[in-house]
């Protein structure tokens, strides 16, 4: 194939082509996170999977690094890269729900709150995120975990099929029956197959929940957390809780002089019927006395969208993640140690449950490995100015470092920090040598590569 202009390149796409030096070009090359300041020589917008394989075509043409943007949310910044070609899918943000079939098409750019939003008026779902504004792409092809995970389990488990454009420039219907090798490496090993311009995942009952978050003194978090290890896998299934660290942002449910305190939180869901939540949360509501909480019903993607506003576009941040068996005695005294230093109001350390229909799949049935870990860890770091680079990412390193010898030797993707790659052949485990072989047939040339890669 011969070199490419961008001029040959604008000429072949319906979305806008943003070179470096052109208006906009900032705008355009900008990712959530601030600490990642890149520099590629085009930006395109794709409009359509037309667009998406004119920029794989361009890219394979010129030998260019090509980083591939959904939501924009990876923490290593791979939604972007120096002095290549970035293939924004953000104008992608269509959904198409079929109510009686209970399935729904997704655009490639869409986010939670896009999928949210036209799901909920037909009381229906699929496993998301626990921020609103995650892209759908990055979050499926990582895994996908959240609030539902426990009753319906991974995002990617209900994955029904999902259209590729591959690194030879074709584009692939793919499911169970159909490429099924790329479908089983799509359905956790992340962005290293193609691109994926479009999911059809399969959605179940889900509208108004009874959820929110519940505030403790740090002297009793200990407490919760034991409570939290030693229920959550008798719980029903309808139910998600995870604790963690939180300083206490300025809203009115919790007491004004309360403030800016750091204290330790549980965030409870139960998806089932409505009346039966006080009850259902109520073991882990009575661990220690209640600082403030804002528990009840609501929507199922008001849920969601709860704590957008602390994880807002343009904050430097640093994270890192750790699956477990168990929150050992020793892990829950390292999340004494460590958590009640969180730097800001926007970090925080989450804990989710990983039980339930998660572990009801084989760990060899999709690229996801760790079915038989109960426990997810994440360390977020996050903070509004430059000048807490090296404060909040040491916090970030000394946590995870105190939690590590608790934990598996891998730990979920879409966690991972940027100088988390030696770490990829622990992250798939026993799928990695399968992972490998997809590569090889998929990709050959690790095209795809701006990614926690996994090396043909």
């Amino acid at each position: 194939m011969s070199r490419q202009t961008v001029e040959e390149l604008a000429g072949q796409v319906h979305g806008a082509v943003v070179a470096a030096g052109e208006p906009g070009y900032d705008e355009a090359r900008k990712v959530y996170n601030a600490m990642i300041d890149r520099k590629p020589s085009v930006v395109v917008r794709c409009a359509n999977a037309g667009d998406v394989l004119a920029v794989v075509g361009y890219a394979r043409a010129n030998g260019l690094d090509l980083a591939v943007r959904g939501g924009a949310h990876s923490a290593p910044g791979y939604g972007t890269c120096d002095d290549g070609v970035v293939a924004d899918l953000s104008p992608m943000r269509g959904v198409r729900v079929d109510p009686v079939a209970r399935t729904a098409r997704v655009d490639g750019g869409a986010t939670l709150a896009d999928l949210n939003a036209a799901t909920y008026p037909f009381g229906l779902a699929v496993t998301g995120g626990i921020i609103s504004t995650t892209g759908v792409a990055g979050l499926t092809l990582g895994g996908g975990f959240g609030y539902l995970s426990r009753k319906l389990g991974l995002t990617c488990d209900n994955l029904v099929s999902a259209d590729v454009v591959t690194a030879d420039g074709r584009l692939l219907v793919v499911d169970e029956s159909h490429e099924p090798d790329l479908f089983w490496a799509l359905r956790g090993g992340s962005g290293n197959f193609g691109v994926v311009t479009s999911f059809e995942f399969r959605l179940s009952p889900v509208k108004d929940v009874y959820a929110g978050p519940i505030l403790y003194e740090l002297d009793d978090i200990g407490a919760v957390m034991r409570t939290y290890r030693d229920g959550i896998r008798s719980a029903p299934e309808e139910l998600a809780v995870f604790p963690g660290f939180q300083i206490a942002p300025p809203l009115p449910f919790i007491p004004a002089d309360r403030h800016g305190d750091t204290m330790g939180i549980l965030v409870a869901c139960w998806t089932g019927p409505p009346e039966e939540g006080p009850e259902a949360v109520r073991p882990f509501r009575d661990a220690a006395p209640v600082v403030a909480e804002a528990v009840g019903v609501m929507p199922y993607p008001a849920l969601v969208s709860a704590f957008d506003a602390l994880l807002p576009p343009g904050l430097f941040q640093y994270w890192k993640g750790l699956f477990s068996t168990e929150l050992t005695d020793d892990a829950i005294t390292a999340h004494l140690e460590h958590g009640p230093k969180v730097p800001t109001v926007h970090s925080t350390c989450h804990v989710y449950p990983l039980d339930g229909a998660v572990q009801r799949v084989a760990p060899d049935a999709t690229a996801f490995a760790y079915r038989d870990s109960t426990f997810a860890t994440v360390i977020v770091g996050a903070w509004p100015d430059p000048a807490g680079n090296e404060a909040g990412t040491a916090w970030v390193r000394d946590y995870y470092a105190a939690l590590a010898p608790h934990s598996t030797a891998g730990g979920y993707v879409n966690f991972m920090g940027v100088d988390d790659q030696h770490r990829v052949a622990d992250n798939y485990a026993g799928n990695y040598g399968r992972l490998v072989e997809a590569k090889r047939a998929y990709d050959p040339g690790n095209l795809f590569h701006v990614n926690h890669n996994i090396a043909p």
